[in-house]
């Protein structure tokens, strides 16, 4: 007898990580419980991409890849993908609303859709999953909307899309949700008043707040990686709210990306113990991520492009700078690996590639990572091209990719240089390099390490997420991005490669999302 499918509603979906993760997971049994009833983006390309990943779940459970590898690979348009496959298309369209759509916006249509979902599924388990675009929320963000005279955070509506996320709770009314944000939201303020505590106590009772039911479904908050301290069910059960918070290179994702995520459970399907937590799991490194991935040069962005005018510009940024690292003791190391680096520069180096090296990912990678990664794989790379430099961030990229190598930089409090470690001239013309304000704007990916959190940040300039391989002196691809975010190799990226960053960025890792699907796989059980 097959099991009973639990529903989903995927809100503020990006890319499509979270349900990716969610869709895929495989239980005991060999069966997948998790299935996607409606997912909403209101970013066109997100959209796009996000209506693809749904047309390929729904062909890869019949055998029929091959249109859709004939796609992404570029030997067929994306008309002729949809006219040999029709019905599937049809159907991927039907869940992700047929168009990019905004909750609070485009209301009428997501909540007529949510209600005619809940009828049609009468009786059957859902769960909600998704978070809040996190711009208001994020320090980064904040600091930024604190430099705006005008800005008034009552007046922001970001900080109140999560009341929309209520409004889909009142009315689907899951057994579980799932909710993320960035661990900002833990600090953040409206009229000096912390949002976090106000934000969990309207979660415990959403159509009370949204309606004003008192018979509304009752939820107890969780966090994903602690049980609560108490069983109060006055409070979360938890004093501090850091809880929360999801490190997830500790849990076998390789980057140190730190979200805050809740897990919420309705009363009427908890048991008297607390949900499972995720297991720890070994740290991989992102060398182990990256290998298998074609060595690629970067594109100069000012001048005409070609292979040897890029050796040429590395080679002046480092005829530049070596009388100053000569005629200092404490740069003989990094000197030596500029030099070193210089030496084995490819003359036929590609800015974009085909083909994977072998083998396609390193051995050094956790089985079950690696499969997730990797397992039908398409032929081709995928969104994996370089992207152009100004000639002089090059010098500074060769610079801190050497400076940061294990054997020169291995140990120390400073894995990768901040400004005042470099020479005088590689400084930028940049109002805050000497204030200590961006003291690491250039921030290489280190060797023998998960990578750094991957942020949309990456489509501005990549000078935070520079790949650690001195001889390529550029910044992280979109697939170097995505695999290090969990995406599997066969997910393809729609719109312009800019809009491609922002969506592996602003995503949760796909392989994280797996194993928080197994923890509320058991809580429905």
């Amino acid at each position: 007898m097959k099991k009973q499918q639990i529903n989903i509603i995927d809100l503020f979906a990006g890319p499509g990580g979270l349900g990716e993760g969610f869709s895929s997971f495989t239980d005991n049994d060999g069966e997948r419980p998790f299935q996607i009833r409606m997912s909403v983006e209101k970013e066109s390309s997100a959209h796009r991409t996000l209506t693809l990943r749904a047309m390929f779940r729904k062909l890869i459970a019949q055998g029929k890849t091959k249109a859709y590898f004939d796609y992404v690979e570029g030997r067929i348009s994306k008309d002729s993908l949809i006219e040999q496959h029709p019905a599937e298309w049809a159907d991927a369209i039907r869940e992700t609303m047929g168009q990019p759509t905004a909750l609070g916006d485009d209301n009428e249509r997501i909540h007529k859709r949510l209600h005619a979902l809940k009828k049609e599924h009468k009786g059957e388990p859902w769960i909600v999953i998704g978070g809040p675009p996190c711009q208001a929320y994020s320090l980064v963000g904040r600091a930024r909307n604190m430099g705006i005279k005008e800005y008034n955070a009552k007046e922001d509506h970001r900080h109140f899309l999560y009341k929309e996320y209520l409004q889909v709770l009142s009315i689907i009314e899951p057994d579980v949700f799932v909710m993320e944000n960035v661990k900002g939201i833990l600090s953040s303020k409206v009229d000096g008043e912390l949002i976090f505590p106000k934000i969990l106590s309207d979660l415990t009772n959403p159509a009370a707040i949204i309606e004003n039911q008192k018979n509304g479904k009752s939820y107890r908050i969780f966090s994903f990686v602690k049980a609560p301290d108490s069983k109060d069910l006055v409070s979360t059960g938890y004093s501090n709210h850091h809880d929360f918070i999801i490190r997830a290179e500790e849990f076998g994702i390789p980057q140190t990306r730190h979200r805050v995520i809740l897990l919420g459970i309705s009363e009427d399907v908890l048991n008297a113990s607390s949900p499972e937590q995720l297991k720890p799991a070994e740290q991989v490194p992102i060398e182990s991520m990256l290998a298998g991935l074609p060595a690629l040069r970067s594109k100069l962005s000012k001048q005409g492009d070609s292979s040897d005018a890029w050796r040429d510009v590395v080679a002046q940024n480092f005829r530049l700078v070596r009388n100053e690292l000569k005629s200092n003791k404490h740069y003989g190391d990094v000197l030596g690996a500029m030099s070193a680096s210089l030496a084995r520069l490819r003359s036929d180096a590609p800015t974009k590639a085909m083909n994977y090296d072998k083998p396609a990912i390193s051995n050094d990678v956790p089985q079950n990572l690696k499969r997730w990664l990797t397992t039908d794989k398409p032929k081709k790379v995928l969104n994996h091209e370089s992207r152009g430099h100004m000639n002089s961030d090059l010098g500074r990229y060769l610079f801190s990719a050497c400076w940061a190598l294990p054997e020169i930089h291995g140990d120390t409090d400073k894995p990768f240089p901040k400004s005042e470690d470099y020479p005088e001239c590689l400084a930028p013309n940049h109002a805050n390099w000497k204030t200590g304000k961006f003291a690491d704007r250039f921030r290489v990916q280190r060797y023998g390490r998960p990578a750094t959190t991957v942020t949309s940040h990456i489509s501005k300039d990549g000078h935070y997420f520079i790949h650690p391989d001195p001889t390529q002196c550029r910044s992280l691809t979109v697939r170097e991005a995505a695999r290090i975010q969990t995406f599997p190799d066969n997910y393809f990226f729609e719109g312009n490669r800019t809009e491609q960053y922002v969506q592996v960025g602003n995503a949760v890792p796909p392989y994280l999302a797996v194993k928080l699907a197994a923890i509320v796989a058991k809580i429905i059980k």
